[in-house]
């Protein structure tokens, strides 16, 4: 989030959090993106905030609930409630110290097994993996939500995700729920184990769209991987992200560079 939204969003968290008897005199970021996430103290308690017009909370916290009853490695909420504020979506957490070690690969892909062994026992309305890829089409398409992309670069960016879209699409790989971004960013090492955090972006697909978000080092060593797949999915992954960079409304810090460097990225791949 930018400067003032994220203020804004901060003062949403800690307001929620007086309001349930939660004594939250300061907030220490943890983690920006276009959602915020937040240590409040001295309550000790992890706040994710998102703009209101964003409607995944809900999901979020129905997924994670049913993954943590089923004995998923992810992170506990504090209660299973979402609360609204200035346009803001607050949930709240069990916010875990950090460890401070590297997470082996080993582990990792471990702990990720874990978890989609617990999604194919969860079952909730879900998108499917090409709901996200349509997202980033739509803004491809729509000159006035990415003003910014030159015509050259609309056509690539088109091109690619359309022709991703249907490699994986037709790959003919089983299809389960999916954890949608597990990237490091999202995987908490903790003194009772790796956790994951985020599932906003959980849609179904084949666990190699997963994958794709993860150090190659991990994808080395999950078991029945189509490499071939994997690849196309790391390139459809890169594209939606680039895309998403360009979005007018997109809030993430520093986004219009990231856009920058995604399609030159992707046009050295």
């Amino acid at each position: 989030m930018q400067a003032e939204a994220a203020q804004r969003a901060t003062q949403a968290a800690m307001s929620i959090a007086a309001s349930l008897g939660l004594t939250a005199h300061d907030a220490a970021v943890l983690h920006n993106s276009n959602k915020l996430t937040l240590r409040l103290q001295p309550c000790d308690v992890l706040a994710r905030v998102a703009p209101a017009a964003h409607q995944s909370a809900q999901r979020e916290v129905d997924i994670a609930q049913r993954l943590f009853e089923v004995g998923s490695p992810v992170a506990a909420l504090l209660t299973p409630e979402v609360f609204a504020s200035d346009d803001y979506l607050v949930t709240l957490w069990t916010y875990y110290s950090p460890v401070t070690e590297a997470i082996p690969p080993a582990d990792y892909a471990d702990a990720l097994g874990r978890l989609h062994a617990g999604m194919r026992r969860v079952d909730l309305p879900t998108p499917r993996f090409t709901d996200r890829v349509s997202e980033a089409q739509a803004l491809v398409a729509d000159p006035d939500r990415t003003p910014g992309l030159a015509d050259a670069d609309r056509d690539f960016l088109a091109g690619t995700l359309d022709r991703l879209r249907r490699v994986v699409n037709d790959s003919g790989r089983p299809e389960q729920l999916l954890h949608g971004e597990p990237h490091p960013g999202n995987l908490l090492s903790t003194r009772i184990g790796l956790l994951f955090v985020d599932f906003e972006t959980c849609c179904r697909g084949p666990i190699e769209f997963d994958l794709a978000h993860a150090p190659d080092e991990v994808a080395d060593r999950y078991p029945d991987v189509d490499h071939h797949l994997l690849r196309d999915c790391r390139t459809l992954m890169q594209a939606m992200i680039a895309t998403w960079r360009w979005d007018r409304d997109d809030q993430f810090p520093d986004g219009y560079r990231l856009g920058v460097e995604g399609l030159r990225h992707l046009r050295g791949s």
